[in-house]
């Protein structure tokens, strides 16, 4: 379609637009730039975390200072407080165990006689403990399971008892409860958790917990109660209430403190403190580049340029002027990307101005790189600036200054994945690879992702290891490997090799499926990912199925996709009274059905559907959004999880159901463009007598099959959850919610490899004419 790209330039240029248009109506908001306290010795102040400039409140606090003129600090009650000394963070009402401690909880007593770090070991009333990080032993011996313990715990705890120690997975002791049983010490007449003890920081930490009952700590000759214990405030530590970081400078009677991270933003620059508190004002910043970032940037585009420089002399014999160019110019915005990524990640963020800037240079690189722009590129583009107009949107009209880093980090991270996906364009090679070099790039892959989902299960949890998800580029990897094995699979010739690199061929993907679900039994809360690898698994065996013309397993596929909306509507019928027998995860099907009953659980549901109506077809506003442009979020902002699982929810609340429907044509048009994609590879195979070629081409065209349908399942899920179709699932949706891993190491090569693969289908069709041509000639 020659109209193609100027039909998406023209929708692409109408919403960068929006963008410029929502970030300068953006208001003037004033935030804390410094806090000053003014304590004289033997006084006390009780605080909140709004007078420190944290937004909701945050904990209840009292700072305190003694005859000798020391700072001390404690929480009296509600948020979390960390305190932040040399390097190390330690929560408050905590306290790393050491031998000689002694802590009591209700009428139990307990007495530590060992405890180095990573294990401790106390005793009570004759019972010997012995803890560490990741299993309770009883006397030597671990418990059995708790009778509510479900299948990822049961799995965690067996993990845990015959694996290494670097690779076991943390889990928490805890106090309370009539029952000894896998990591919890009962307490009688205490609910669980009255108390618990976690591996954090290399320390073994105790805690108290939500109980009426104080948790007491004898250490050194001194008792005292855990959960208001003082900490003396030194000079350069920090305090960090909720998601506020709070560095600290003593001054004589002053104390000053520099919120930073999640800060508290204000329409004037007034606000009602208690008498020895005072503020600094500034501005929010929207344009600002940091002083940090010179050194970053420069070293950036020094490795930039270099890189660049290697990709264009190795493929200056092959390709054209305009993918070199391509290629300089992904190089640069990759290195930015990145180097305004990690400077986030440091606490010194570039402004929403900037970042808006460098995504723009992302879409239009994306748009302009290719000679042929095909359907499912275009469409993708376009759902990456809704995207990022919605999360633009959702950060400015948010009142706290963290909101706008979920559309800064989709920023960075979106033109790093462009970037590299254009650098990395020109060394495709000309002539496909032997077999056994594909297949060992594939197993490397395979690998990788492996060793990143060890890595999850050892140190990380559901959202992830080291502020990353390896199961998305586990979900690439198994794409991947896939779709070698159905290449080879549905070729004319038999694959090359003998039977253990042929059953290797096989098992490879079947583990790294049992990788990524065990990874979603043991780390997540719900049954989503399981979800979303039926749905996988169904569409890949649909299209192997289709592929080799097997119309009774077709019909079958098709039935039990069938079978399984039926069923939705079943569960729908059966009511609560049919589930409250269940035991997989009963509690997510009662709240799906009667929400009213479990307001508290149910709070996203509730609050999504009371968003959605409010949006009804023409947005909140009654003008698609235009009129509330860079102005306030809106209740909708109160969602759990508003910028992720429930991003939809607020495009309906802001866009209405109007252009939710434009949303949704352009995700079926990207669909849509995959699957047409991959018809136009497996019709390419059968052109062609090579047998690399025609691999390649049937390759291809799995592996933009499974794309899709993860894609798919993400689009499934997502809108299922948010307009109450399915139970609450936790998945975020593809292109709209804010971007990470999901972005960076599926979306951005799952459209850079469609891309590839078109160019590769337009640059290798007068082959397939001329073959045709001497074809029909000799007949």
């Amino acid at each position: 379609m020659k109209a193609l790209r100027p039909l998406a330039a023209l929708a692409l240029l109408l919403l960068c637009a929006l963008h410029a248009l929502a970030l300068l109506r953006a208001p003037t908001a004033w935030m804390p730039a410094q806090v000053t306290v003014a304590l004289a010795p033997g006084a006390k102040l009780d605080l909140d975390g709004a007078m420190l400039g944290a937004p909701d409140a945050g904990p209840s606090l009292r700072l305190r200072r003694d005859p000798d003129g020391g700072w001390w600090l404690a929480r009296t009650g509600g948020g979390a407080l960390a305190f932040e000394r040399d390097g190390n963070r330690h929560r408050s009402g905590s306290a790393a165990l050491r031998a000689g401690q002694r802590f009591q909880l209700g009428a139990s007593t307990f007495n530590v006689d060992a405890a180095d770090g990573r294990t401790a070991s106390f005793s009570s009333r004759g019972t010997g403990w012995r803890y560490d990080g990741a299993t309770l032993l009883r006397d030597g011996a671990p418990q059995p399971a708790c009778p509510d313990a479900r299948i990822g715990a049961r799995l965690a705890a067996g993990w845990n008892r015959f694996a290494p120690s670097f690779v076991t997975m943390a889990r928490p002791l805890v106090f309370g409860g009539n029952l000894d049983c896998g990591n919890r010490i009962a307490i009688p007449g205490l609910p669980a958790p009255a108390a618990r003890i976690a591996r954090f920081d290399a320390a073994l930490l105790l805690s108290a917990g939500a109980s009426q009952f104080p948790l007491l700590l004898t250490d050194a000759g001194r008792t005292a109660a855990l959960a208001g214990r003082e900490e003396r405030l030194d000079a350069g530590s920090a305090v960090i209430a909720g998601r506020t970081r709070l560095p600290l400078q003593l001054n004589g009677d002053l104390l000053h403190l520099r919120p930073a991270g999640n800060v508290a933003l204000y329409a004037d620059a007034q606000v009602a403190l208690p008498p020895g508190v005072t503020w600094t004002w500034t501005r929010r910043a929207l344009w600002t580049l940091p002083a940090q970032a010179a050194v970053p940037l420069s070293l950036a585009a020094t490795l930039a340029s270099i890189a660049a420089g290697i990709v264009c002399w190795i493929g200056r014999r092959r390709r054209t002027r305009r993918e070199l160019a391509a290629s300089v110019a992904g190089a640069l915005l990759a290195a930015c990307g990145l180097a305004l990524f990690w400077l986030q990640r440091g606490g010194t963020p570039a402004g929403a101005g900037i970042a808006m800037l460098l995504a723009w240079a992302a879409l239009w690189l994306a748009w302009w790189a290719p000679r042929r722009l095909p359907l499912a590129l275009a469409a993708g583009i376009l759902l990456l600036a809704a995207g990022l107009l919605a999360q633009l949107e959702l950060g400015l009209g948010a009142p706290a200054s963290i909101w706008l880093r979920h559309f800064q980090k989709t920023s960075w991270l979106l033109a790093a994945g462009v970037g590299l996906g254009t650098l990395l364009r020109p060394l495709r090679p000309a002539v496909p690879w032997p077999q056994a070099r594909i297949e060992a790039v594939l197993m490397l892959l395979a690998g990788a992702a492996l060793a990143a989902l060890l890595l999850q299960v050892a140190f990380g949890d559901e959202t992830g290891v080291f502020d990353l998800q390896p199961v998305e580029f586990a979900k690439l990897a198994l794409s991947a490997l896939t779709a070698h094995c159905l290449a080879l699979a549905t070729g004319g010739q038999p694959a090359p090799g003998g039977m253990l690199v042929r059953t290797l061929r096989l098992v490879a993907p079947a583990l790294l499926f049992a990788g990524v679900l065990g990874v979603a039994l043991v780390q997540v809360d719900d049954y989503s990912p399981l979800v979303l690898l039926a749905v996988w698994s169904g569409a890949m065996a649909l299209v192997h199925a289709l592929a080799t013309r097997q119309r009774v397993a077709s019909g079958l596929l098709l039935a039990g996709a069938a079978l399984a909306v039926f069923g939705i509507a079943l569960l729908r019928g059966a009511g609560p009274e049919g589930l409250s027998q269940w035991n997989f995860y009963a509690d997510r099907f009662l709240v799906w059905l009667d929400p009213g009953s479990h307001p508290h659980t149910g709070q996203q549901l509730l609050l999504g559907a009371r968003a959605v109506a409010e949006g009804g077809w023409f947005g909140a506003d009654s003008a698609f959004g235009l009129a509330s442009l860079g102005r306030g979020a809106g209740p909708a902002l109160h969602i759990p999880a508003v910028q992720d699982d429930f991003a939809p929810s607020f495009f309906l609340n802001r866009h209405g159901l109007a252009a939710a429907l434009v949303l949704w044509l352009l995700q079926a048009a990207f669909l849509a463009g995959l699957v047409k994609l991959a018809l136009h590879c497996w019709q390419a195979q059968a052109g062609t007598r090579d047998f690399r070629r025609a691999w390649l081409a049937r390759f291809r065209c799995f592996l933009l099959c499974g794309g899709a349908a993860f894609v798919f399942a993400h689009f499934l899920l997502s809108w299922g959850t948010n307009l109450a179709i399915f139970p609450v699932m936790g998945q975020p949706m593809s292109f709209l919610s804010a971007g990470g891993s999901h972005l960076l190491f599926f979306i951005c090569p799952l459209l850079a490899f469609g891309a590839a693969s078109a160019q590769s289908f337009e640059e290798n069709e007068p082959c397939r004419a001329s073959y045709r041509t001497t074809s029909n000639a000799k007949s």
